[in-house]
């Protein structure tokens, strides 16, 4: 009995002798993953993308799933891999953590909520306006600019187009983010105390059927947030503001109503820009593949058709085209296009090359994959 005691733990011994190996195996491979990560997050920092990427990860868990021979521990492999994501996202956060990302406004803005969504490791920092927050990230003062490019109701953000004309920072992701306005006032206020409304212009087009019912009068501010401050400073009950529950809950403000805005679905876009173009994989096709162009087109009959004709020659689908006065420059326009599809290919590049022949400034502002976050 003491010999077979002795040879069946010699036999788990070798079993375990063998699970060490393995395990020293797997730590050095695990070490050379997360340096791998280190080099994943400093890409990522350059050029604005947030941490986790739910089509990438869905990715790598189905292709590497098939590299298991044995059913049995197929889903275990699975739950594995999805623990070592999670690690890899909480290293490449916590390099991370130093990241700067501007928007307008001040906590409680739309763009700060937009920002800590897309960016929930970086230090955030606010700017009075859209150019002053574009112009810290051109000079190397922050890494990230989120900005508003349109809203579903009220349209394109005119001041963000006139950025992404003139400046030389890249689009590298978007989100699109519900926005639901809310009115505030001071704690002794009512909707029926309120005589005025204080909001961003595009706010106070978004909620004007409301505004219009209510018989109030508007006064335009330069960010929502920064108008519920404005409020909390006057201390007026005839006086309320349009913003977020998150901008009441900051400056001591009630939520008076909730939902104004004039269409229930309504939804801006928010872009994060960087000093590095993002190009995205094209060893596999994504149907959610984006890129925007902006252009100026030559003084020539038929100029402007020809150019969105090469456009869809190669097989791209426009779904914005937009034009915006040139500043400085009476009755001459720049054009800004969203198309569907992947540029940073062949078919992309031969394209550009067309394009330039055609038009008198051409840029490609970026590439991303549509509701990324």
């Amino acid at each position: 009995m003491l010999r077979k005691g002795r040879t069946a733990m010699s036999e788990l011994d070798k079993i375990r002798k063998n699970i060490n190996n393995i395990d020293e195996q797997m730590a050095q491979l695990f070490e050379k993953r997360m340096e791998m990560s280190e080099q994943v997050a400093a890409f990522k920092k350059a050029r604005g993308l947030s941490i986790r990427d739910a089509e990438r990860e869905r990715e790598l868990i189905d292709r590497n799933r098939r590299h298991i021979t044995d059913p049995a521990v197929a889903s275990y492999y699975v739950q594995f891999l999805r623990g070592v994501l999670d690690l890899s996202c909480a290293y490449q956060s916590r390099l991370l953590s130093g990241m700067k990302v501007t928007y307008s406004g001040v906590e409680g803005a739309y763009g700060y909520l937009a920002a800590r969504r897309m960016f929930p490791e970086a230090r955030l920092i606010a700017y009075p306006d859209f150019a002053a927050a574009h112009r810290a990230v051109e000079v190397g003062e922050a890494d990230s600019v989120v900005l508003p490019l349109e809203n579903s109701y009220a349209g394109e953000v005119g001041a963000v187009m006139d950025l992404l004309f003139s400046g030389e920072l890249y689009i590298n992701q978007v989100l699109d983010m519900e926005i639901d306005h809310s009115l505030l006032g001071v704690e002794n206020a009512t909707v029926d105390t309120v005589r005025a409304v204080v909001s961003h212009p595009q706010a106070l087009r978004q909620c004007d059927d409301y505004i219009k019912r209510r018989g109030y009068a508007t006064e335009t501010y330069s960010n929502t947030a920064m108008a519920a401050e404005y409020v909390r400073r006057t201390n007026d009950p005839a006086l309320a503001a349009i913003a977020s529950e998150d901008a009441a809950e900051v400056f001591g403000l009630q939520v008076l109503e909730r939902g104004i805005n004039t269409a229930k679905t309504n939804t801006t876009r928010f872009a994060a820009l960087s000093r590095t173009r993002n190009q995205p994989e094209t060893t596999k096709k994504r149907e959610d593949e984006n890129f925007v162009l902006v252009f100026t087109v030559q003084n020539d009959a038929g100029s402007l058709a020809q150019t969105l004709n090469i456009i869809g020659a190669h097989g791209y689908n426009m779904r914005t085209l937009r034009s915006r006065p040139m500043k400085g420059l009476s009755w001459k326009y720049f054009f800004y296009v969203e198309a569907e599809g992947c540029i940073n290919n062949t078919n992309g590049r031969e394209m550009l090359q067309e394009l330039s022949a055609t038009c008198a400034k051409l840029r490609l502002v970026g590439s991303y994959y549509a509701n990324s976050i």
